[in-house]
């Protein structure tokens, strides 16, 4: 079992920043691919950045040059910097880990609502 917890939303005025976290505990690995999800009103649960156990990053193209996804092994934790927010950016924040063998484990989220 994985457990994550998010931390770090809030509310924030369009092209402000907001620093995500999740900390990560139980059977994950520094292998497993760690990533940030996102949910707007209405709207699908979508990708909004991933990063392999070795480092590799990629990004939805709308946040492509504003967002940046990092992560501390040692601590446990995934980080998501997000900068020039957008009034199109705030959604519930999830913490996503897959594991090796393929099960996902989902945080319960974190709110980011941007005012314009």
């Amino acid at each position: 079992q994985v457990q994550l917890a998010e931390s770090g939303g809030g509310l924030v005025q369009a092209g402000g920043s907001l620093r995500l976290s999740c900390a990560a505990s139980g059977r994950i690995f520094s292998s497993d691919a760690m990533a940030w999800y996102r949910q707007a009103p209405g709207k699908r649960r979508e990708l909004v950045a991933v990063i392999t156990g070795g480092g590799r990053t990629r990004y939805a193209d709308s946040v492509k040059g504003r967002f940046t996804i990092s992560r501390d092994n040692a601590k446990n934790t995934v980080s998501l910097q997000m900068n020039s927010l957008k009034p199109e950016d705030a959604a519930v924040y999830y913490c996503n880990a897959e594991t090796f063998n393929g099960i996902n484990y989902w945080g319960k989220g974190t709110l980011v609502t941007v005012s314009s």
